[in-house]
């Protein structure tokens, strides 16, 4: 294995704990305004994620600036033909944050209430705008000869990735509630269940809407690997809802869980060893070898990275250890 294909393969696994973990943060979010009633109930479902969302989002950043340090013609390519769509990810991850840190500092009723819907806002508009940008690239989107998007913010939005931004908000809400259920108790408890198993259903039918269009609109099914990790996801997807109705919350979790890793994982499989479709010609496609940085630089890359990834892992097990208990209103800081 050369390095050029290690650091794809690095980038993939970024992208799928970030999905993974911000997902339920994502989830949360979604489910906040709905789920909670009063001022405590939202109090309880903001800090089950409190103390681990903003390390969540490292994984983002982490993976944003392996592209740029690894692959810097897909960052170049991907950041200026991207650049409305991930602004507005961006914007809303600002508001989303900023909301976290602002409700509480006013008791006004008001005040919290619109703090939590653009905590909403913010959960929904990045769930479903990450989804739209991963069907882009695997779809493929007007690059030329140069490795310069030749599109616009039209040919961002076909049915097809706008299928596939539903998939993943509906995923990330299914994901986010069933955290709350090892996160939560009581009343609360009952009322995540519910929403879980009426979420789970239209989740699953939505996927299998969007994988019928992946065998239309992509060649995602040329690749055995793609394939075998979407038919995993589907399984996982319907697994997390069995589970769900029998009561078995962790289990149903960690199907949720592999859902969206097995996901992840068909999407970069069926890219490989692109990085971005060209819908003009198949030729001018970003690949791992045209789109790289220079072998030298992969190498230190891979050392720094072997030498502190570890570490950072450690140290995230370790928080997710500290925080494992379920949340109460006795517990309530936020």
């Amino acid at each position: 294995m050369d390095l050029n294909i290690l650091w794809f393969i690095l980038i993939a696994v970024l992208f799928a704990g970030f999905f993974f973990l911000e997902g339920f943060d994502f989830g949360v979010g979604i489910l906040l305004p709905f789920l909670g009633k009063n001022d405590n109930e939202r109090r309880v479902l903001i800090n089950t994620i409190g103390p681990v969302w903003d390390g969540n989002e490292v994984w983002m950043i982490t993976a944003g600036g392996a592209i740029f340090a690894a692959f810097p013609n897909w960052y170049a390519t991907l950041f200026s033909g991207f650049y409305l769509a991930l602004f507005v990810i961006l914007f809303a991850l600002i508001v989303r944050g900023v909301a976290f840190e602002f409700r509480s500092s006013d008791s006004n009723p008001k005040w919290r209430n619109l703090w939590d819907w653009m905590i909403f806002i913010g959960s929904a508009l990045s769930a479903l705008l990450w989804g739209v940008a991963c069907a882009d690239l695997l779809r493929g989107v007007p690059i030329d000869a140069h490795m310069q998007f030749a599109g616009n913010f039209f040919d961002l939005i076909p049915p097809y990735a706008l299928l596939a931004g539903v998939s993943t908000f509906l995923l990330f809400t299914l994901h986010g509630a069933l955290y709350l259920s090892l996160k939560t108790e009581g009343e609360m408890l009952n009322k995540v269940q519910n929403a879980a198993k009426k979420i789970g259903v239209v989740t699953v039918l939505v996927v299998v809407v969007f994988a019928v269009m992946t065998f239309f609109e992509t060649d995602l099914f040329a690749s055995m690997v793609a394939t075998i990790a979407l038919l995993l996801c589907a399984v996982a997807l319907i697994l997390a809802n069995v589970m769900l109705r029998s009561g078995k919350s962790g289990k149903a979790f960690v199907s949720s869980a592999l859902t969206i890793v097995f996901l992840t994982a068909s999407i970069f499989a069926g890219l490989f060893p692109r990085v971005m479709v060209s819908s003009l010609r198949p030729d001018w496609s970003l690949t791992i070898y045209n789109a790289s940085s220079s072998p030298y630089t992969l190498k230190i890359m891979t050392i720094v990275a072997l030498t502190l990834v570890p570490i950072v892992l450690a140290y995230q097990a370790w928080s997710y250890w500290v925080f494992r208990k379920r949340v109460t209103e006795k517990d309530l800081r936020y």
